[in-house]
């Protein structure tokens, strides 16, 4: 059970507030963690919160947001600069050691602990033993440390495990890091809070590309590495981890809404996203088409308008919110009250947080449109998937994907937390 020790604000770990080790785990999904705590593994912590994940889910944006730190440039380390237009990064920001531009984000000047550089593209070669070094040396590195503050670790090879072996190596990793947490408890006492948490979840089956670039071929557009000569047929993909969304950057701004036309036939496609105007985004795929508006009237709330049937499935949602009278007379709803009956949807918190994809700064380079896969479905660099099976990815809007998990070995924390609410909760 949790030890209920009451928590302060402010004052010093150890002393007038417990001491707090947040310790992050890359990649591992709500569902996964509950079941292990129902094997009885993690049993000091309390009951593990859905942590919303933003879209796209990835590793950067998520962190980023639960930290409050800077936006990253792109959504991967290879990317498109929306100034300089054309593609940046790439796999060189995983060569020789963390220089200030190998730095995505400032939560990474947080980290108290992560793994060396070339382990995150490592732990998809040879998954076993960078997640067994990992935390090995997170192990011997935390009990190096002053024990009067707080500490701050990231385990990435939980990532690399799920998506080249799967949840049953997982469960093994899992095992291993149960014990470490008890010999930490053993070594600090109960004032050392432990809140262990994700940055997003994953899908838990084996994935294999979309064809989007040959789809789009057919369709008549080109592909650039710049487009500052662009036409309205260019297109600029940057392609890099295997996970399933991609972001796409047109050569001229007035083609969004062809290139989402063009997609709703690709193999795998689930929606597209792109802005239409300041205050609202459409939504195209198989499915249908939507409108997500937004309006600021006494605080802020959003409209779903189903233009041509439901591709994000929300119509039953909105059934719901007016008989309990939830709906204006505009047909507008509340941030809060979408939040509540949406967080455990098909796509949780949909309308904010597919608004929010394009409408605030998760990147600094936000893209033109945003394309969610079906789970079993990725995009990314072919010569990496040639010789990569995927067991598991994420980055799409769907439930197994948006669902991280928070919990806490000394409080009872809210059933679900937004990634852009759960600063003040990593850091209380």
């Amino acid at each position: 059970m949790p030890i209920s020790t009451q928590s302060h604000d402010s004052g010093t770990p150890g002393k007038s507030r417990p001491r707090r080790l947040l310790l992050c785990l890359d990649g591992v999904p709500h569902a996964v963690i509950q079941s292990a705590k129902e094997r009885g593994l993690f049993d000091a912590f309390g009951a593990p919160s859905r942590l919303l994940s933003p879209f796209p889910t990835m590793t950067n944006i998520a962190l980023a947001a639960m930290m409050g730190a800077t936006p990253p440039p792109g959504y991967e380390s290879l990317y498109f600069d929306t100034t300089a237009k054309e593609i940046r990064g790439g796999i060189k920001k995983y060569i020789g050691v963390r220089t200030p531009d190998k730095i995505p984000s400032s939560y990474m000047d947080e980290l108290d602990y992560q793994e060396p550089l070339a382990f995150e593209f490592l732990i998809y070669v040879a998954p076993e033993k960078i997640w067994r070094a990992d935390m090995r040396r997170f192990r011997d590195c935390f009990r190096k440390a002053p024990q009067n503050r707080d500490y701050f670790a990231f385990l990435k090879g939980t990532d690399g495990l799920l998506h080249i072996r799967g949840p049953q190596s997982l469960a093994v990793a899992l095992e291993s890091l149960d014990k470490i947490l008890r010999e930490i408890q053993a070594f600090c006492g109960e004032e050392t809070e432990i809140v262990l948490f994700s940055d997003h979840g994953m899908n838990l089956r084996e994935n294999h590309r979309a064809p989007l670039k040959a789809h789009l071929q057919r369709h008549g557009f080109t592909f650039h590495g710049n487009l500052t000569k662009g036409n309205h047929r260019s297109l600029a993909i940057p392609a890099f981890g295997l996970c399933g969304y991609a972001a796409l950057y047109c050569g001229q701004e007035e083609a969004k809404a062809d290139l989402a036309d063009a997609l709703i036939d690709l193999e795998g496609l689930d929606f597209s996203i792109y802005r239409d105007g300041d205050q609202a985004i459409v939504v195209s795929g198989p499915g249908g088409r939507a409108r997500v508006e937004k309006k600021v009237n006494g605080g802020v709330k959003y409209r779903y308008v189903a233009v041509d049937n439901d591709p994000l499935q929300l119509l039953p949602v909105i059934t719901a919110l007016r008989e309990k009278s939830e709906v204006d007379e505009e047909g507008f709803v509340s941030d809060n009250a979408w939040l509540i009956e949406t967080a455990e949807h098909t796509y949780p918190d949909a309308p904010a947080n597919l608004f929010k994809s394009l409408h605030s700064e998760r990147v600094k380079n936000t893209a033109d449109v945003l394309v969610s896969f079906r789970d079993g479905y990725y995009y990314g660099w072919s010569p990496f998937a040639r010789f990569v099976r995927l067991a598991a990815t994420h980055g799409n809007a769907l439930q197994p994907s948006s669902n991280a998990f928070l919990m806490s070995t000394h409080r009872t924390l809210p059933r679900y937390v937004r990634a852009d609410d759960a600063e003040s909760l990593l850091r209380a």
